[in-house]
């Protein structure tokens, strides 16, 4: 039996690859011509009919699953490549949707009403005054959907609402709201999440017996109130509501968890400083307002679309940031309401809608996803 040469057998892979490489070129200059064609026709890029129907004919060539499979995932991607050639022909033409996003040089800080969820003392409110200043006219409501609605019938110019915080992950009913509302992102700010234990003037530790605060604030103090079990912990809406709790009710017994912001304003005694037990703990609060614009030096995007529910639909609408050289920094997922087993994803990536290859990406998900939505360029 004749011994392989291991270096004929890759001199022979890299003539194959040679002209592989020389079809691939002849046949995305035939993509070239159905764009051009699809462009005088006003057909849409994707034609998902064709493609199955291209997909089953290159299959019945091959003899085996193997084979089979790796053919389908080829031509596949072939097509996905094809689709990105033709998007990028029709946007350069100017007969794919634009973003319909208008670039600022700044979100403008001054004279312009700023409302937040919860109670002066919550982290909310350190956050609007981070990004507006303390001298801002900032007024609090009840819910985060309350302050949406806020924004969207002109009475607030902005909301700042809690997105993401760095140990408890996303924060998902506001991903909702965002959805809900024809509001988008323009800024954000992040605050440091530093928790105490507050009581009344006079009070000390060996007196409470129940202390209130945010569910969330009281997971990320779990390990401070496991070491005083005797403790009755009550979960209300807001860490500041719990504070002024605490404060009208004059009780020894009480404590809450909250910021020492908080007990400045509502009168109140530090009896522990930093009780989390995470000393990185940051909540990222986003700036949202009504109107579609982006600064200059914006440098993340935040999208959010739905996807058919079939093998292979995700990897290929990421395959478009892929091939854009884009980097993704976030990818959440939340049920669809009344859609089994569906889900719509929120994704984050690196990027200004100024740039050449953030609006190629972007216009390609949205021909191919469903119910596709830029969130914002902050």
């Amino acid at each position: 039996m004749e011994q392989l040469d291991l270096n004929k057998i890759r001199q022979e892979i890299d003539r194959v690859d040679e002209s592989i490489v020389e079809l691939y070129k002849k046949r995305m200059g035939l993509c070239e011509d159905v764009a051009e064609y699809k462009i005088s026709a006003g057909k849409p890029v994707l034609d998902r009919t064709r493609e199955t129907q291209k997909i089953s004919k290159v299959c019945d060539l091959t003899t085996n699953e193997f084979d089979m499979r790796s053919v389908e995932e080829l031509f596949k991607q072939l097509m996905s490549i094809s689709r990105k050639l033709q998007y990028r022909i029709l946007s350069e033409h100017g007969l794919l949707e634009e973003l319909s996003f208008e670039m600022v040089e700044e979100v403008l800080k001054e004279n312009v009403k700023v409302v937040f969820q919860g109670l002066e003392g919550a982290y909310a409110h350190d956050a609007t005054c981070q990004f507006f200043g303390e001298k801002s006219d900032i007024y609090h409501v009840e819910s985060w959907r309350d302050a949406m609605e806020e924004v969207k019938s002109g009475r607030a110019d902005y909301a700042v609402l809690p997105i993401e915080n760095s140990t408890a992950g996303a924060i998902s009913q506001v991903h909702d709201l965002l959805i809900e509302y024809d509001n988008y992102i323009v800024g954000e700010t992040s605050v440091k999440v530093e928790h105490a234990l507050l009581g009344v003037p006079g009070a000390s530790m060996d007196d409470i017996k129940v202390v209130y605060s945010h569910p969330q604030s009281l997971m990320q103090c779990s390990k401070f109130l496991d070491d005083n079990r005797n403790w009755n912990r009550i979960s209300l809406s807001n860490n500041a509501v719990s504070a002024k709790k605490v404060s009208d009710e004059k009780d020894i017994t009480q404590a809450a968890i909250a910021s020492e912001r908080a007990a400045k304003i509502y009168g109140l005694e530090v009896l522990q400083k930093k009780i989390n037990y995470e000393e990185g703990n940051t909540t990222r609060f986003v700036i949202i307002g009504h109107s579609k614009i982006y600064t200059r030096n914006a440098d993340r995007v935040s999208v959010c679309f739905e996807i058919p529910h079939e093998a292979g639909s995700l990897y290929n609408i990421m395959s478009h940031f892929i091939y854009n050289h884009l980097s993704m920094t976030k990818i959440e997922s939340r049920p669809i309401e009344g859609r089994k087993w569906e889900y719509r994803f929120f994704v984050d990536i690196e990027g200004n809608l100024g740039d050449v290859a953030v609006r190629n990406a972007l216009i390609g998900i949205k021909e191919e996803a469903i119910n596709f939505t830029v969130l914002g360029n902050y």
